[in-house]
């Protein structure tokens, strides 16, 4: 069903536009052309196609969770600007 000319002026008058004629006739073409795809689109023959809940056929994007080792202790302090009995020395920022 194409749309005519005075339902663009109709649609441009809601939304404020001020349109000449030369712009009305285009988007008049432009709405049509686009009504056009949307009637292909609605032709499509789907009915063999399974649905998806997503594009691609992921099984699972976590990773199992696991324990692994850690940093010994004198590793991680190794790089401190100060460390004192295998802990970080940090300055005081909260006076009594």
């Amino acid at each position: 069903m194409p749309i005519s000319l005075e339902e663009v002026q109709h649609v441009a008058k809601l939304a404020r536009m001020q349109l000449d004629e030369q712009e009305l006739r285009e988007f008049q073409a432009e709405l049509n052309a686009l009504l056009g795809h949307f009637e292909d689109i609605q032709s499509a023959q789907i009915g063999a196609v399974e649905m998806a809940s997503h594009i691609l056929s992921l099984q699972s994007v976590w990773e199992e969770d696991g324990v692994e080792p850690g940093l010994m202790r004198e590793e991680a302090t190794r790089s401190a600007a100060v460390a004192r009995a295998g802990l970080f020395v940090v300055p005081t920022i909260i006076e009594e």
